[in-house]
């Protein structure tokens, strides 16, 4: 498949998500770039493990974003816990402190878990210009 096709399908992929699918596609491509950060770290290519770091806080910022407070009970603790993953990730990254990393890595693997098992359980209906993308759980 040539580069173009890949981000053909890769863009099709997230325009035709539902809410939940984008969700779990956010937290897989954080823990991806978490265990690239941890392995580049050990290798101590530091450049590249800032560029993976400098992602997964994107993502991470993204997840605070678009986190609806208000929507349920729980939202408070997991927006405090993003806010606590995004402060490890940017001291993991100027203190090149690989334990930072697995540290957010084992906050962060339950909760992909978590969403994927709860995407498999809930149907949802593709994202609308009223929903948002994450509309149908509690994140706009």
């Amino acid at each position: 498949m040539t580069p173009f096709a890949q981000s053909a399908y890769g863009r099709n992929a997230v325009l035709t998500a539902t809410p939940a699918q984008l969700l779990t596609m956010l937290y897989d491509r954080l823990l991806l770039d978490l265990s690239r950060a941890q392995a580049t770290q050990q290798a101590e290519q530091w450049h590249a493990a800032s560029e993976q770091l400098l992602h997964a806080q994107a993502i991470v910022t993204e997840l605070i974003g678009s986190l609806r407070v208000e929507a349920w009970d729980g939202a408070d603790q997991l927006l405090a816990l993003y806010q606590y993953v995004l402060s490890a990730l940017v001291n993991a990254n100027v203190h090149r402190d690989g334990a930072q990393v697995t540290e957010c890595i084992e906050l962060l693997e339950p909760l992909r878990r978590a969403w994927h098992d709860a995407a498999a359980a809930h149907t949802v209906v593709p994202a609308t210009p009223t929903t948002g993308w994450l509309g149908d759980l509690g994140v706009a």
